[in-house]
């Protein structure tokens, strides 16, 4: 069965948080190059998140005006 499209931007959140908090360790050992790209990865996954989530509310939205 294909993953909902909340579910699908839930994960993407779950991936940013679990990207931010092995930059965070990451960081804490001294590896910061490993950490930059740490951090990179995660704003990836938020952004993902965020364009997915503004897609479900104008889909929402569309579906509230039918």
């Amino acid at each position: 069965m294909p993953q909902s499209s909340h579910d699908r931007t839930a994960e993407l959140h779950s991936l940013a948080e679990h990207a931010h908090a092995a930059a965070a360790a990451a960081h804490g050992k001294g590896d910061h190059l490993t950490a930059h790209e740490l951090s990179k990865k995660a704003l990836e996954h938020s952004m993902n998140a965020y364009r997915r989530s503004e897609q479900l509310v104008v889909n929402a939205q569309a579906h509230t005006k039918s």
